[in-house]
């Protein structure tokens, strides 16, 4: 029986419910309607009050979540979409991640935030927002590419001290299946070695994972062969899995579905070339979305985004460098 990336991502919750007291859900219609993707479904009728509907408000969702984990509550929130926490903005990095340094007193909260785009969402639905919050001490980013993740992430996350920033891609959530909930259960911080290669090694997250192994299948056809790192957390970034699969190509891209400046594949290509330069055999190379807002129209939103088409392109310029 084959489950997917949502029904990991309702396993974890429900699971977190039974075993801990301390764990309940806030947000948006997640009671009796189940959640603006059904992550909930069910909850309201076993766990009652502490699966709480909240107003229309994200700073004020962060707000009591924050107040509540300083009185030892751990809750979820579940945001309808990334692209609203900005509306959170100030409760999650003024307060939420810097009130264990200025206090002594952590804030276990976890955000769930559907993220990445689907066609036709438009740019209010769309983006990816793991840069941003990166950016920030004292929050966790997690950015699960596959089923097991979803689950077993989830689970660390909320049983981490710290305020965790949980993005969970849209894309993958009814696409993406797998008969195995638990997988490897590689520990928060610690990138997987998706597909192993000689040639050039491509470093990614999230969706983006499993476009850079539909590229690295053509690629094999033609007989190259291309290493992918998933890096599962974008902070913390496990540079030490990235440089060892960089000692073995000799060839970095840097691939992500957020907007190009700046952001994670900066931070990957700077990190590369401050700590591992005498590991390149070539510049490394980036690949990111659009530099604009995320189009509406289907097509233009696969235009927008890097598919494996345009991956392809990019790493044949890199292997001729």
């Amino acid at each position: 029986m084959s489950v997917t990336y949502i029904d990991a991502i309702h396993e974890a919750q429900l699971e977190l419910l039974r075993e801990d007291e301390r764990v309940f859900l806030y947000g948006q219609d997640i009671g009796s309607f189940g959640g603006a993707f059904k992550a909930t479904k069910g909850f309201k009728e076993e766990f009652g009050s502490r699966v709480l509907d909240s107003p229309i408000s994200e700073d004020a969702m962060v707000g009591m979540a924050v107040g509540a984990a300083i009185n030892g509550m751990r809750p979820i929130i579940e945001m309808q979409f990334a692209d609203f926490s900005s509306v959170a903005f100030n409760q999650l990095v003024n307060q939420a991640g810097t009130h264990f340094y200025r206090t002594g007193i952590p804030i276990p909260i976890t955000v769930r935030m559907p993220c990445g785009g689907t066609p036709g969402s438009g740019p209010f639905h769309s983006q990816m927002i793991e840069s941003i919050y990166a950016h920030y001490p004292g929050l966790v980013v997690v950015t699960p590419a596959t089923v097991s993740d979803a689950y077993q992430l989830l689970k660390e996350s909320v049983e981490l001290d710290d305020p965790v920033i949980f993005c969970e891609h849209k894309f993958l959530y009814r696409w993406l299946k797998s008969a195995n909930l638990k997988g490897d259960a590689l520990p928060l911080g610690k990138a997987r070695l998706t597909r192993a290669g000689k040639h050039a090694t491509v470093v990614t997250y999230s969706a983006m994972v499993h476009e850079a192994v539909r590229a690295a299948d053509r690629l094999a056809k033609e007989g190259w062969e291309i290493e992918v790192v998933d890096l599962r957390s974008v902070k913390p970034l496990d540079i030490d899995t990235v440089l060892a699969s960089v000692a073995r190509t000799g060839r970095l891209l840097a691939l992500g579905e957020g907007f190009p400046w700046g952001g994670v594949t900066s931070e990957v290509v700077s990190r590369v070339v401050a700590e591992g330069f005498h590991l390149l055999d070539a510049p490394p190379l980036r690949l990111n979305a659009k530099d604009t807002p995320i189009p509406y129209h289907p097509d233009l939103w696969a235009a927008h985004r890097p598919t494996p088409e345009s991956i392809v392109e990019k790493l044949r310029e890199l292997l001729n460098l």
